[in-house]
């Protein structure tokens, strides 16, 4: 049987990676990308604009399509939903629960959901958060992740919807831009270095986070939903861990490179939701259900990232 391949909130950071990523593995005319806005880059494929929380077009699409899979990316992130954190919740679970309801409906064998590190609380351990952590989130973001796991294990448990989900930490690509994350300094900052700009960072020099380099974060989306469905044991979602770092380890990473290379500290609103966040998580259960590995180091990482944006700027330039 041919897969076709639903993507929603395609144009995201992690979206437009992913999307490449499938149409490598099942053809472009089996991926349909789609967004609430057309993509502002150049794309290549089946793209339809549609908004999400809209039930009747999403299950329409799945319908008319004979959709297989759904990778459903389209959420408001965390610091951007501290802004507007009512319009966050309603468009967050709107769109989870629409997508649920016509993958029900409609026959779709695997849904993939995103989770986030955000789902961790102030009764999170400090390092080495394990996958059964009770969740207490501080951010309206967090907030409906933490719910979304909830309803993912539900369709499940009452349905027998094959839903899988990874808590992402922060994702550092140089594909594309970020969209309003509390980890999104550590993109920004190898932007800044490779235009030779100092950087102003949002967070303490010394706040330690999760994070995970793209191309990780793409290979276990793709290795969670390939693997046997008598491999997922975990509803909810499973912890996935790459690196830790603080952003004076970045800093310092990136100036072994390039040593006048300069960074200030600016701590902004951002600082307290990150300081609510872990130092790392423990993805023990992913590594033993699934075999999952990390393949970055934070030196490997700054490498490939200086890399590809001195080429996409010379491109830039040329242009």
């Amino acid at each position: 049987m041919n897969e076709t391949i639903l993507i929603t909130g395609a144009n995201g950071q992690l979206g437009t990676v992913l999307t490449s990523a499938l149409q490598e593995r099942f053809g472009r005319e089996r991926v349909i990308v789609t967004d609430i806005r057309p993509p502002q880059r150049e794309f290549s494929g089946r793209f339809e604009q549609l908004d999400v929380t809209d039930a009747e077009g999403l299950t329409q699409m799945v319908r008319e399509n004979k959709v297989t899979q759904i990778y459903h990316l389209a959420a408001i992130l965390s610091a951007t939903g501290e802004a507007a954190p009512l319009r966050t919740w309603e468009i967050n679970m709107t769109a989870l629960l629409n997508v649920l309801e016509a993958a029900r409906l409609e026959g779709v064998d695997k849904v993939f959901y995103p989770s986030s590190i955000a789902v961790f609380g102030p009764s999170a351990p400090a390092a080495d958060v394990p996958n059964d952590c009770h969740l207490d989130p501080v951010t309206v973001y967090g907030i409906s992740k933490a719910a979304g796991e909830n309803w993912a294990q539900y369709y499940f448990n009452r349905y027998g919807l094959d839903v899988r989900s990874l808590r992402y930490p922060g994702v550092i690509g140089h594909q594309s831009q970020p969209g309003g994350g509390t980890t999104d300094y550590a993109v920004d900052i190898y932007h800044a270095a490779v235009k030779n700009v100092p950087f102003s960072c949002f967070l303490d020099k010394d706040e330690q986070l999760p994070m995970i380099f793209m191309d990780d974060a793409i290979r276990a989306t793709l290795k969670i939903m390939d693997a046997p469905k008598v491999a997922i044991r975990i509803r909810t979602s499973y912890n996935l861990a790459g690196l830790s770092f603080c952003p004076a380890d970045v800093a310092a990473s990136i100036q072994r490179q390039a040593p006048g290379f300069t960074v200030d500290y600016n701590p902004d609103h951002r600082q307290a939701i990150a300081a609510g966040w872990p130092d790392s998580i423990d993805d023990s259960a992913a590594r033993t259900d699934w075999g999952w590995e990390p393949e970055f180091n934070l030196e490997r990482m700054t490498e490939e990232m200086l890399s590809a944006l001195k080429i996409k700027q010379s491109g830039q330039i040329a242009a």
